[in-house]
């Protein structure tokens, strides 16, 4: 990619043009999006106009919006050369992570990109605390992850979890949740046991059908190097040489919370998430989390990570809602 800058007597005072060239066309059709949609997006958030010409994008704007705007285009256009895909997600990331490099937060990204592979894609963090989040994740032992829904933490631990068993350095993964109803009781749901938990357990296959080809999938489940099970069923299990993650740990109480960080066996790396906002223990039964991170919060090797509506990667309006609930507490 050639990049070249040009003024123009007609532009405004302050304003430059600067010119990108893209050697493949097939490519910036793609980086451009349906209508040209992806330049929009960028045009609207960093306060410049985008024209294409052929194989060139013209820029017209200030100087640092431009260079900005080049360091968006120059990303997302080298992800298609890789072979990847340009989403909605993926803008979002890369605008974020070009505001951080431009503010405070310039120190967070000087090592690099921070990558999960599994085998199925490639996933990216795509604000600043999911990255420190993954980081610590790798780092540590002991991860806790808090926040609103929709910030990745579960997402981005399932991630981890997978691609460290692909490289061996676990030998399975063992996902939990507590089976807490929100409003339904579980003998009113029909079915066996299994079927009644299914429920509760879906987003973590979800999560997994993202990283991992479903045949494969379903091997792994059948010879237990994988596992989905309720909370109260790790009781008695030393976990060693693991990846185990407790989802929806608001939900669990201080003695189930107890029970679940002593199954930390040799080996193993444990990640608990939650929500404060969204507890449905019965009133008055005090959730394990806040007492985990009262409790643990100064103890060497545990990780607490924390994300905010900032850090909602699903629809829009997903971190309004939660901004106009926080300022109503």
């Amino acid at each position: 990619m050639a990049l070249g800058a040009l003024t123009s007597p007609q532009d405004p005072a302050g304003s430059n043009e600067m010119e990108i060239e893209f050697p493949d066309n097939r490519l910036l059709i793609d980086l451009c999006g349906e209508h040209d949609k992806n330049l929009a997006t960028i045009e609207q958030k960093l306060g410049v106009q985008i024209n294409r010409r052929g194989n060139q994008l013209w820029i017209l704007g200030k100087e640092d919006a431009q260079n900005r705007t080049a360091e968006v285009l120059g990303a997302l256009y080298a992800r298609l050369e890789a072979g990847r895909t340009v989403e909605s997600g993926d803008m979002d990331r890369e605008l974020r992570m070009e505001a951080a490099r431009s503010g405070d937060q310039l120190e967070m990204f000087r090592g690099g990109k921070v990558e999960i592979k599994t085998r199925k894609k490639l996933v990216e963090p795509r604000t600043d605390a999911q990255k420190a989040y993954v980081q610590s994740l790798f780092a540590n032992e002991l991860a806790f992850g808090i926040g609103p829904a929709g910030t990745g933490k579960t997402y981005l631990a399932v991630a981890v979890g997978v691609s460290m068993f692909l490289n061996g350095q676990v030998d399975k993964i063992i996902l939990s949740r507590p089976a807490v109803e929100a409003g339904e009781r579980l003998g009113f749901l029909p079915g066996d046991m299994k079927e009644k938990i299914d429920p509760y357990m879906q987003p973590l296959y979800d999560a997994l059908n993202d990283f991992l080809p479903s045949k494969q999938l379903a091997k792994l489940f059948e010879e237990k190097n994988i596992e989905i099970a309720p909370l109260a069923f790790m009781r008695g299990r030393t976990l060693s040489n693991a990846f185990v993650v407790l989802d929806e740990a608001q939900n669990a109480s201080t003695m189930q919370m107890k029970m679940f960080l002593t199954r930390l066996g040799e080996g193993s790396r444990m990640v608990i998430t939650g929500d404060r906002t969204q507890v449905d223990l019965p009133s008055g039964t005090p959730s394990g989390l806040a007492d985990a991170e009262r409790l643990l919060n100064s103890v060497p090797k545990i990780s607490f990570n924390y994300f905010t509506s900032k850090d909602v990667v699903r629809h829009p309006l997903v971190a309004a809602i939660i901004e106009a609930y926080e300022a109503d507490t």
